[in-house]
């Protein structure tokens, strides 16, 4: 069910009705209502199956070997299941201790993915995994590609140019302070 409500929610937005999630599902409103009482709570398990995955993501990364490759597998992974487009969310819905706890695991696996590729000398000194975060936030949304081309082809050429800036090989800073993870933790609580 967590499935259709990520297809349903991404493809017609946040506002659409549980009824499009049940019978994207296949099952009955009753069912649906079984298992998630509420709206809110559809969405607070949507956002804790997401944390999660961003979470074996950045241990699938950490078990690679390569910090550059576990790093950038990390990214390609949270951008394909749509990672990002939880975003909206901040501040809509209310945070539950599960949704919290998830968050802070996700949180310190993606930290140590990348104090990991600092520490090996391929990810630019002052990107931050808030960086990162807001990178696969702006990858997850889907914009219509050019004709021929696919959105998962123009999507993939675009990361690749991102992760491409995400190297050490630059000597020029980046512009303006890094993101304030503290702030973008703050939508969440309100």
């Amino acid at each position: 069910m967590i499935e259709a409500a990520r297809h349903v929610f991404t493809t017609l937005g946040f506002d659409a009705p549980v009824s499009a999630v049940a019978e994207y599902a296949g099952v009955g409103m009753g069912s649906l209502y079984r298992r998630y009482r509420t709206k809110q709570e559809l969405l607070q398990q949507l956002c804790v199956d997401s944390m999660e995955r961003v979470a074996a993501a950045a241990r699938a990364g950490l078990a690679h070997e390569d910090p550059w490759q576990g790093l950038a597998s990390y990214i390609r992974q949270c951008v394909a299941f749509g990672f990002g487009i939880l975003a909206p969310l901040a501040g809509a819905i209310d945070v539950t201790p599960e949704m919290r706890q998830a968050n802070q695991q996700a949180q310190h696996l993606a930290d140590e993915l990348t104090a990991r590729a600092h520490r090996a000398g391929v990810l630019r000194t002052d990107v931050t995994t808030m960086d990162i975060s807001l990178l696969i936030g702006q990858f997850s949304r889907t914009t219509p590609p050019p004709p021929g081309h696919s959105e998962e082809e123009i999507r993939s050429r675009l990361l690749a140019i991102a992760l491409d800036g995400l190297k050490v090989h630059s000597n020029d800073p980046l512009p303006g302070k890094p993101p304030n993870a503290e702030r973008y933790q703050a939508l969440w609580d309100t």
